[in-house]
């Protein structure tokens, strides 16, 4: 897989999840769920979880566990589909590839 591979499995995945999201939670998810409601007093239960979306995300970027994942399927990091290209594009190494040659005039005059 690659990175136009990555892109167009988030297209899908962005299109399928719409703008709503149905959760069915297990006791241990609901009994934090409602604790953290009593304790952060949101405006709605949905902004916690969009706020739980948000920091798993980060912590997933920051541990460098997205990438992990990211390179195991897609052979690229979150900074490669960042920027729309991979490091070998970004570095030139695609670029000019070097044949094996015999250097063996380099010693004629």
């Amino acid at each position: 897989m690659s990175l136009d591979d990555l892109q167009d499995d988030l297209e899908a995945e962005y299109a399928d999840l719409g703008d709503e999201l149905a959760v069915g939670l297990d006791r241990e998810t609901r009994n934090e769920l409602a604790m953290l409601n009593v304790a952060l007093d949101p405006e709605d239960t949905d902004e916690l979880l969009r706020r739980a979306v948000h920091m798993l995300f980060q912590s997933a970027v920051e541990t460098g566990n997205l990438d992990f994942h990211l390179r195991g399927g897609y052979d690229t990091t979150y900074d490669e589909y960042l920027t729309g290209m991979t490091y070998g594009e970004m570095t030139g190494a695609n670029q000019f590839p070097q044949a094996q040659q015999n250097d063996d005039r380099r010693y004629q005059f």
